[in-house]
This record gives C-alpha cells, structure tokens and sequence, in this order.
C-alpha cells in the first residue's frame, strides 16, 4: 500500500468516525463545512482524494486538527513524527510547499506548519471557524502577510499573530524563498 493509499483510507476511516461521535449526518457535515454531501461520500469510501482547502473545511466543520482527520496511529501519549511521516499538504512545481509537522486534538486542535515559498508563490485560505488563532515565525526571506485585504511585510527573525477568522493569504514577493513555522489553534465545537 503506498503512502497516498494509507492517506485516503485513514481520511475515510477517520471522517467517518468523527461523524458519527459528532451526530453529524453526511447532510449536516456537508452544510457546516460547505462541502458537497457527494463529496463526503467519495471521501468516505476512499475513492477520491480531496484537496487541502476541503480537508481543512471538513477538519474545522468536526472541530478536529487536520492532523486527526489524517492520522492512522494514536495511542501512545508520546507521538514522533520522524520528518519522513510529516504530511505534505500542498506544493507547487517551482518548488513552494506545506507540511503539517504535527497536531493534537486535546483541548481543542493545535497544528504545527513548516512552509516554504518561492519567489511569486503564494497560498490563500478561506476564513477558519471564529476564535482560530494563527501564530508564525519566518526564518527566511520576507513574508507578505495579508488579512482581511491588508499586507503586512514579515521578515526573517519577525514572528507575527492574528485571529484567522478573516479571509488570508501568504506570498513570497521577494527574490529569495521564504521559509516559516506556524502553529494554527482551533477552538473546540461546541
């Protein structure tokens, strides 16, 4: 089995789980994460593969991390992520990338990011659920920050906090890569 085969089995063994400790129906999930009840489905009986943006909107919808929408092995109250098991959630060909270091569930999901832009890259999110709070430290060339329509410039050495229930994007408008760690805290569903 490879590893994108063990993503999509875990996925559609875990959406189904947390769907179902959440009392949620397949319409009611589809409504609270704005992602087509068809698309569920698929994901359910591991036949497709979605994409980052609805794996984020399922994950927020269940008030769960990412991380535990995709993880097959938990138990052990000590968890390594060896760098060969991080996730890759999103690249480009010119070289830009995400990977999802770690995350926990307790008290509400907490993720760890590891991201590098090249120059011209860039990746917007839609808005995450009231109350998430992103937290970042660039460690390489300069980040464009932009919130709620408003770039702000992060340089290497800067770290920079906001509330991520506004519209966001991050970009790489410089010459050289940007390289960041982010820490994103999703508070629990109610």
């Amino acid at each position: 089995m490879t590893d994108l085969d063990q993503l999509t089995q875990s996925l559609a063994r875990n959406l189904k789980r947390w769907r179902g400790e959440r009392g949620f129906t397949l319409d009611a999930l589809a409504t609270r994460a704005g992602v087509s009840r068809g698309m569920i489905i698929q994901i359910e009986q591991a036949r497709t593969n979605p994409s980052v943006g609805t794996t984020v909107k399922l994950a927020d919808a269940l008030g769960i991390s990412i991380t535990t929408l995709l993880d097959y092995d938990q138990g052990s109250p000590v968890r390594l992520v060896p760098a060969g098991q991080a996730v890759r959630i999103w690249s480009t060909e010119a070289g830009s990338s995400t990977t999802l270091l770690v995350g926990t569930a307790a008290r509400g999901p907490l993720e760890l990011w590891s991201w590098r832009l090249v120059p011209g890259d860039s990746s917007a999110s839609d808005p995450h659920p009231e109350g998430t709070v992103e937290l970042l430290h660039v460690t390489a060339g300069d980040l464009t920050l932009v919130v709620d329509g408003t770039p702000y410039t992060v340089p290497a050495g800067t770290s920079a906090t906001f509330e991520a229930h506004h519209p966001h994007a991050y970009r790489n408008e410089g010459s050289r890569p940007v390289e960041l760690t982010m820490a994103v805290s999703i508070p629990p569903v109610g």
